[in-house]
């Protein structure tokens, strides 16, 4: 899919400069922000859910992560089909496609919790997840495409900020729905029909926590279907989007999509153990719900650092940016592993700052250069977040294996390591 660049009247509500670069159209905008604010909120909200379910199945940190390997794992199945319905459909269309099957993933939390499955809150978090993917693969180009190539890095930081602010918000409210109602009785505690009974009483809380957000992204697709036809743009098909993969042949794209990997591994891996970390006696000792309200600092650390980059990477070749907070991210990692108390808790949870600008920079170095291929890098992409699905359970293997929650932070610094090293790279090719 290409944007027309034969439409360039300024008394058009879309305009796109004559050498077709970048859209501008007002809307748009804060179309695009609400969406990097809902699909933001809803990703963070697995890190409650996490601790939820982990309790309720008697699962251990390897299987509690699979959670998050079923909702990742959308990326790597659904981002390239996503793409092609994008391509074949145009952005806002798309995106009415992911609002509706995010829609239907929230639904699905019902016969979940009636049948007290757990196999079946992983199916409904796959179809969120996918519904999530094709509005990310909307998302990401089309907020790069509002403005000059020249501050892609900068727009979209911006645009990520509003993504954090959804992580911020939701973790804190799905903390007082859903942690809120355990019980003090415990699952291991129960068997056969009891543990099955109390397993659906205390999955209602989930319920109704998604069946809310499935009203609102209602209300948001009805929204964006009356805005379809404000951007101009072909959707003609040019080809199989499966071509899509010899981007990956570009060193600069195809380092840039690894990194993307590793960074979503880490974030969501450190996301997901913040609760069982800040629980721990020798940290902050703290009830499961007053440690799930601190997941917010974590996300919200992000959205500080977004709005501040979103300036700093105006002023600062981005590759040098991202080699300084990938190594903060490993400095914060030792320092927490290393001690005990208030030091060790903050100090995970300030680990979010430092990725605050890594993925909107990391996509924008990578990005770089594709022109009307972005769509398809954004396809790409996407299928490497697929990292969210990898990587959190190597980390809980890794914390089952050796015992500790310290030990298990060492696979997210290396993680960081391999970010820091393009971030080098892509400096050192700017100059």
């Amino acid at each position: 899919m290409a944007l027309n660049p034969s439409i360039s009247s300024s008394s058009d509500p879309a305009v796109i400069d004559p050498a077709g670069a970048h859209v501008d159209v007002p809307e748009l905008r804060l179309f695009v922000f609400g969406l990097f604010f809902v699909f933001g909120g809803i990703t963070s909200l697995n890190d409650v859910i996490i601790p939820k379910l982990k309790e309720l199945f008697t699962l251990n940190y390897f299987q509690a992560m699979t959670i998050q390997s079923a909702f990742f794992a959308a990326y790597f199945f659904i981002s390239i089909p996503g793409a092609a319905i994008v391509r074949k459909v145009g952005y806002m269309r798309g995106a009415v496609v992911g609002l509706v099957t995010m829609m239907a993933g929230c639904l699905l939390f019902i016969p979940a919790s009636s049948s007290a499955r757990f196999g079946l809150f992983l199916i409904a978090l796959f179809v969120l997840a996918s519904g999530i993917t094709i509005v990310q693969v909307v998302a990401n180009p089309l907020i790069s495409l509002l403005g000059p190539a020249r501050s892609a890095s900068s727009r979209l930081t911006f645009a990520q900020a509003f993504n954090s602010l959804g992580t911020t918000i939701f973790p804190y409210v799905g903390s007082l729905l859903i942690l809120g109602g355990l019980a003090a009785v415990s699952a291991s505690q129960l068997s056969g029909a009891t543990l099955e009974a109390y397993r659906t009483q205390e999955t209602r809380a989930v319920v109704h926590a998604y069946l809310g957000l499935a009203v609102a992204l209602g209300v948001v697709a009805t929204m964006v279907w009356l805005y379809r036809n404000r951007l101009p743009e072909e959707t003609r098909g040019q080809g199989s989007i499966l071509r899509s993969f010899d981007l990956l042949g570009r060193p600069r794209f195809g380092f840039g999509a690894a990194c993307i990997f590793l960074y979503v591994g880490a974030e969501v891996s450190i996301g997901s153990l913040i609760v069982a970390y800040l629980m721990q006696s020798h940290v902050l000792g703290l009830a499961e719900q007053a440690a799930g309200k601190l997941i917010p600092l974590y996300w919200g650390g992000a959205l500080v650092g977004r709005f501040i980059g979103s300036g700093v990477l105006r002023l600062v070749n981005p590759g040098k940016v991202l080699m300084g907070v990938a190594l903060g991210a490993i400095c914060l990692l030792a320092l927490s592993a290393g001690s005990n108390g208030a030091v060790a808790g903050y100090g995970l949870l300030a680990v979010g700052l430092m990725n605050a600008i890594m993925f909107p920079t990391i996509f924008s170095l990578a990005s770089e250069g594709l022109g009307v291929r972005a769509a398809e890098g954004s396809g790409v992409i996407c299928v490497a977040i697929v990292g969210g699905a990898v990587v959190p359970p190597l980390t809980g293997s890794l914390a089952d294996l050796s015992g500790s929650l310290s030990t298990a932070l060492a696979l997210p610094a290396l993680c960081y390591a391999v970010i820091s090293l393009y971030g080098l790279w892509c400096a050192r090719r700017a100059r």
